[in-house]
């Protein structure tokens, strides 16, 4: 499902043009993510499974050298290998502009396609956003598309930082005090 949310994300894009490769490059990405993230039991779906939202809680969502060291033959498997010079700077620069401040972070939020417009991302961010503001934690996300601004926004998220990536798409660094 994520696979499909994501196809036309230009991070995505960019990180893999080729537009057959995509989806299983994407597949790779998303579930290496997912075993990086699912021990801290902040993983969000539906029931019936067309949407998600994985989290990381305070401190947690940097990974270490051995678990990027995973994840890299993971995402990067066969001929999209040869994007790893442009892609690396690129996570580089969104790691370095990451907030060490405590906050949860929101690594993935998606919809498939076909459900997307119904409320689904908007019900997947309310439980975590609302322990946030009980327990007065910030929250943090990159977006990578344009249009999704202003649906963060809606949920209370500002924009810190315009980030443009080494060949490649712009992407809007967002933050959200607890209210």
């Amino acid at each position: 499902m994520l696979a499909r949310a994501f196809h036309d994300d230009p991070v995505l894009s960019w990180a893999c043009p080729n537009e057959r490769r995509r989806p299983a490059h994407a597949e790779r990405f998303f579930a290496a993510r997912l075993r990086q993230l699912l021990p801290y039991e902040d993983v969000w779906t539906t029931e019936a499974l067309d949407g998600a939202a994985i989290w990381a809680p305070p401190g947690e969502w940097h990974t270490s050298l051995r678990a990027t060291l995973d994840f890299l033959p993971a995402t990067f498997a066969g001929r999209a290998v040869h994007r790893l010079p442009i892609v690396l700077p690129g996570l580089a620069r969104i790691d370095a502009r990451h907030p060490r401040s405590p906050h949860m972070y929101l690594s993935v939020l998606g919809t498939d396609p076909a459900a997307q417009g119904q409320g689904i991302g908007s019900a997947l961010l309310t439980p975590v956003l609302r322990q946030c503001d009980e327990d007065g934690v910030p929250a943090y996300l990159e977006s990578s598309k344009e249009r999704n601004v202003a649906f963060y926004a809606r949920h209370g998220f500002r924009v810190r930082e315009e980030l443009a990536l080494p060949r490649g798409p712009q992407m809007w660094l967002m933050w959200r005090d607890p209210h």
